[in-house]
């Protein structure tokens, strides 16, 4: 799979991340029960599929993503890089708590090490800037963590420019994470040019607008989700606007199978066509869904297939 630059660190990423919120199990913001088992086969099959990083996260699952994980590194012979983050802790009833005071920040990234069986992050990542008067706080903790070699680099999810200049004068930002897909777009306003401009590296959540994108949804599945699947009240999920985005997948499918792809697999490829986009993470709960996407890691979408899709994404 091809590779892309994180920015100005030293650190190359496939153009396929894998995401690990599903495979936290249930929580709060979870999709329902998962089996770990499944998820350390997808884990492995991804690896040994070309990708080359895991992008996770404390509160997947309140501490539980990060301990699958860490099982499916020990059965790995070489360790994929690892990106997690920072910021939401939870009390007893699973709820997540925006925290970013700087004791915190220092236990959670010491908590992370431990559950990951790792002695350095990656990538870690200020999960939600929120209470933005301090980002400053958390960051400059963050910065902490890789003066004392437990951190090679930091990145910024959910952030805006304004908020990465602050951020910057403290410490280098290598990577921001924001969501992007087809049914997403907001970051093309500013966000991607900013990052392009400045050397900043982004690996976009999301690219299957949390499953909507993989042509597999309808009416029907949507009903089959588990109760406490936070997508059921989701806005993309529900009402017109669900049926609108059917309306796009179908679309999008018949440009998908005359190149002999998946809709999943188009909506990846759509993602990576902005070159400063240095990799699309994609969640899988089992292998053969992690699979089935890897191929979009190297197909470039021409111009004419480019603009077709433009013409349903304005519809």
């Amino acid at each position: 799979m091809r590779t892309r630059p994180l920015g100005k660190t030293d650190l190359r990423l496939t153009t396929i991340g894998l995401g690990t919120w599903a495979i936290g199990g249930p929580w709060e913001y979870g999709w329902g029960p998962q089996d770990d088992d499944d998820s350390v086969r997808t884990i492995i099959a991804a690896v040994e599929g070309g990708v080359n990083w895991i992008d996770t996260a404390p509160i997947y699952g309140c501490g539980h993503a990060e301990e699958v994980v860490g099982r499916a590194v020990r059965e790995l012979k070489e360790r994929p890089l690892i990106a997690t983050k920072c910021g939401l802790v939870w009390n007893e009833r699973r709820e997540k708590i925006n925290c970013l005071e700087a004791k915190s920040i220092l236990r959670e990234c010491d908590d992370s090490l431990r559950r990951l069986g790792v002695d350095v992050i990656d990538l870690y990542q200020l999960h939600w800037p929120d209470p933005d008067e301090q980002i400053e706080e958390a960051w400059e903790a963050m910065a902490r963590c890789v003066q004392q070699g437990k951190v090679r680099c930091l990145g910024a999810s959910n952030v805006s420019v304004a908020q990465i200049e602050r951020l910057a004068r403290i410490h280098p930002v290598a990577a921001v994470q924001p969501p992007y897909s087809m049914l997403r777009r907001d970051i093309e306003n500013d966000l991607l040019g900013y990052c392009g401009t400045h050397g900043i590296g982004v690996v976009c959540y999301s690219p299957l607008q949390k499953g909507l994108l993989t042509g597999k949804f309808t009416k029907e599945y949507l009903d089959t989700l588990a109760p406490d699947d936070h997508r059921r009240s989701d806005p993309n999920f529900v009402g017109r606007r669900f049926e609108e985005n059917l309306e796009k997948v179908g679309a999008l499918r018949s440009i998908a199978e005359r190149h002999g792809k998946t809709v999943a697999q188009l909506a990846i490829a759509w993602v990576l066509r902005r070159e400063e986009v240095t990799s699309a993470i994609v969640g899988a709960r089992r292998p053969a869904q992690i699979q089935e996407t890897l191929a979009a890691g190297d197909w470039v979408l021409e111009e004419e297939t480019l603009r077709k899709i433009e013409s349903i994404l304005k519809e």
